[in-house]
């Protein structure tokens, strides 16, 4: 645990012959979450920044709304477990469906998926605004700051961020992770988010979409697509989706009012 990365030992191929050499491949673990003394979920990750990916989590489920609600935060690095305890400790697992198991690949690996989303996800009214250089700048820093996923090719990267510079950085095998994260430091640090931007390195999914409604970012910054089903969530949240940001263009698939054609 708490390793982002290893060395495996393996046999590569080039110039027509074989060769025995090490590579770094990207850590995954999986983390077992209890609250209240019952298995909640099991979550598939990069083991680093534990706790704030529980935090996020559990804020994006809607289990807590502030690190307050949480009495006790513990993460066993070596077995693989975190326990949470919560002031309510009336809160059941039975009350957010079965246990479940959430894998690194995003998406339909969540069998939860929606299953809260209409009580924790949040319309977005930011007033924040950016130029189109700006947008491009930070997608730049954001990847000329990602020397895990340029060692091991096997992260997705977050970053939180100002108009002008890239705030705080966060990696993980799943999307889903590194956006959690990133919400957890921000509710354990107190970060305000209303005039802060999400600049992200994969594909804009509705799953990633809504957490960045939960998180309370009114702009998402992307290198990748989007799909149908985020851009409609973009619409009616209130965030300005930006997408394919790659070299000196972009984009714009939601609210496009927040970028400033100057």
């Amino acid at each position: 645990m708490d390793r982002v990365m290893k060395k495996q030992p393996i046999l590569t191929f080039e110039n027509g012959g074989f060769e025995r050499t090490e590579d770094l491949v990207a850590e995954e673990s999986a983390v077992t979450v209890h609250v209240n003394g019952e298995e909640f979920a099991t979550m598939v990750c990069t083991p680093v920044h534990v706790e704030e990916m529980v935090t996020g989590f559990l804020a994006s489920e809607g289990l807590i709304r502030l690190p307050a609600d949480i009495d006790d935060l513990s993460v066993d690095s070596g077995k693989g477990f975190a326990y949470v305890t919560l002031k309510n400790r009336k809160i059941s697992s039975a009350d957010f469906g079965t246990k479940r198991v959430i894998g690194s690949c995003c998406g339909k690996s969540r069998q939860f998926y929606f299953h809260n989303d209409m009580k924790t996800a949040k319309t977005v009214t930011s007033k924040l605004t950016i130029t189109p250089e700006q947008c491009i700048g930070l997608m730049k820093e954001m990847q000329a700051g990602s020397s895990d996923f340029q060692k091991t090719g096997g992260l997705h990267n977050t970053a939180l961020c100002s108009a002008d510079e890239v705030l705080l950085s966060r990696t993980d095998i799943g999307r889903h992770n590194a956006l959690d994260k990133i919400y957890g430091h921000c509710l354990m640090n107190r970060v305000p988010v209303r005039d802060k931007i999400i600049a992200f390195s994969g594909r804009i999914s509705s799953e990633v979409l809504l957490k960045v409604s939960k998180i309370g970012c009114g702009i998402l910054l992307s290198k990748s697509a989007p799909t149908s089903l985020a851009i409609a969530l973009a619409e009616d949240l209130g965030i300005t989706a930006v997408g394919f940001i790659r070299g000196n263009r972009f984009n714009v698939y939601a609210h496009p009012e927040r970028i400033r054609q100057e």
